[in-house]
């Protein structure tokens, strides 16, 4: 039986947040459906409190995947980021040169670093919080990736951000292969570029600037109490909150992202890795 490990970067320094406990419960779906199909593959995790601890994983592990947080992305002098950042090049390196690969998805925080680490695109404070569910664009790029081949073009994300991926680096994406999948939503009224909402890095390495991993029904709970109610009517008005529970409620909408994006960025990376240990052992 092959055995695939992931490694769950929680970038939430210690603050409250859903983007975990979606993250931890899509991964123990997917174990529960491995075991149910009784395939030859067992799945095991950890996760590493990155920001808050100094935690990283070494490359010992098969999968990675790195949460959304709160705070700046900008550049800071803190030894956690600098071993994030070393792993981010280790895992590349590691894929240059290895038959057996690793795996990373990087989400919202983790996405934004990244961005900055590699150099494909501006990364720079929006002029307000973007907070809410949106639809999300594919690109030409993006109606080809098949981790968004069940999703509609525009589907739906929930996004919470102060920071923005613009200005793409074309000539340091081509010489990565790199390439643009997702653009923030249309906005003809607003003289600003769109920004980048998802980046394929690799054959191996995507990331979001939108939460895939989040669930109706937790942020739905979630919503609904007194605080998180009073602070979103607050701080962005009573129609915007009103019209997230409504998307909340509709199966079509984050539902439906949450039950594609990461399972099956987790199914294919599972199942290319079985591949490969098996031709290894019959090699």
């Amino acid at each position: 039986m092959s055995l695939v490990k992931i490694a769950v970067l929680d970038m939430n320094n210690n603050h409250p947040n859903e983007g975990m406990r979606c993250i931890l419960q899509l991964i123990r779906n997917v174990q529960g459906n491995h075991q149910q199909a009784d395939l030859s593959v067992g799945l095991s995790y950890d996760v590493f409190n990155v920001r808050a601890s100094n935690e990283l994983p070494g490359l010992d592990y098969d999968i990675y995947i790195s949460s959304g947080g709160p705070g700046s992305p900008l550049a800071t002098d803190d030894d956690w980021e600098k071993r994030f950042f070393a792993l981010v090049d280790q895992l590349f390196n590691w894929n240059r040169t290895n038959d057996r690969k690793k795996y990373m998805f990087l989400i919202c925080h983790s996405f934004q670093l990244t961005v900055r680490h590699l150099g494909v695109g501006k990364l720079s404070r929006r002029k307000s919080t973007s907070f809410g569910i949106f639809p999300v664009h594919k690109t030409d790029d993006g109606c080809s990736e098949p981790l968004f081949q069940q999703l509609p073009d525009p589907f739906y994300a929930v996004d919470s951000r102060d920071f923005q991926i613009t200005e793409p680096n074309i000539n340091r994406m081509n010489d990565m292969g790199a390439s643009i999948l997702c653009l923030e939503k249309i906005r003809p009224h607003v003289p600003l570029d769109r920004a980048i909402m998802a980046i394929r890095f690799s054959p191996e390495v995507i990331g979001t600037q939108f939460h895939p991993e989040a669930d109706n029904e937790g942020m739905l709970r979630y919503f609904l109490t007194d605080e998180k109610r009073n602070q979103i009517v607050r701080n962005f008005g009573q129609e915007k909150y009103d019209a997230m529970v409504a998307y909340l409620q509709d199966p079509d909408k984050i539902a439906l992202t949450e039950s594609v994006i990461l399972p099956e960025f987790l199914n294919q990376a599972i199942a290319t890795l079985a591949a490969t240990d098996q031709y290894i052992e019959q090699s």
